[in-house]
């Protein structure tokens, strides 16, 4: 489409357009940070995209997921997405994999079909898989670390898990990959002390505890960079855990 080689290609170059049309990716979650890293790409003149996630909308998303509106409440987050990226490039190959993705069934997922792939889940032992994997296959990757409890989006940074800092999942996942063997990620990051939130008996329950606070501007400028770092890294044809 003539879209996609007008003002991006002045940015990149009809090369880059090419490597961006060409490129495969896996993106893994399509929350407050996988809908912008989703629509970044799209909007990119990226079009081969498979996306994996298991939810559907509801009405606590509104605040900060990019697709989640009154209208798409109970509907698949992955039917969500592929509609709207057909509708930005009629092009656009989109596969919905509407699974939860744990470390007992990510082999069905084959990963060496792709060019990059992006973490964006909330689920510490299935980032550490998806990282080991990874690394053992020499895939680009790329992960986003905690949003959640965050007001300043200016304190994100891209970095290799182990320069990160202040971020206590960073901390949590230097240990894990370690122990896994894996001795570089690519993530990005919050140097952000994390909000102190009062929950009450209403909050939003999460696994052990209640679910993060969030407000809209600061997952979606996470998932932004991270679509920046792909699209920057496939156009150089660099490796994203470099």
């Amino acid at each position: 489409m003539e879209i996609f080689k007008s003002r991006t290609a002045l940015m990149v170059g009809e090369d880059g357009i090419k490597k961006l049309n060409n490129a495969n990716i896996l993106l893994f979650g399509l929350g407050g940070v996988g809908s912008y890293v989703f629509e970044g790409l799209i909007r990119a003149g990226i079009t081969r995209v498979t996306v994996v996630d298991s939810d559907e909308y509801s009405e606590t998303n509104i605040n900060r997921q990019l697709y989640a509106t009154t209208k798409t409440i109970g509907k698949l987050k992955t039917s969500v997405a592929s509609e709207r990226a057909k509708e930005i490039n009629p092009n656009a190959q989109i596969l919905e994999v509407n699974r939860f993705i744990l470390p007992s069934n990510i082999s069905d997922i084959d990963f060496t079909l792709y060019d990059y792939v992006i973490d964006a889940i909330d689920t510490v032992s299935t980032k550490v898989e998806i990282a080991k994997i990874c690394y053992e296959k020499g895939i680009n990757l790329i992960s986003s670390m905690g949003t959640g409890n965050k007001l300043d989006p200016t304190l994100f940074k891209v970095a290799d898990i182990k320069k990160t800092k202040v971020c206590p999942l960073c901390k949590v996942m230097r240990k894990l990959l370690k122990d896994r063997g894996v001795e570089k990620l690519k993530v990005v990051y919050s140097e952000e002390e994390p909000v102190k939130i009062n929950y009450d008996e209403n909050s939003e329950k999460k696994g052990a505890g209640y679910a993060p606070a969030s407000i809209s501007f600061v997952p979606s400028v996470a998932g932004l960079i991270l679509a920046g770092e792909v699209i920057k890294d496939l156009i150089k044809g660099s490796k994203g855990n470099d």
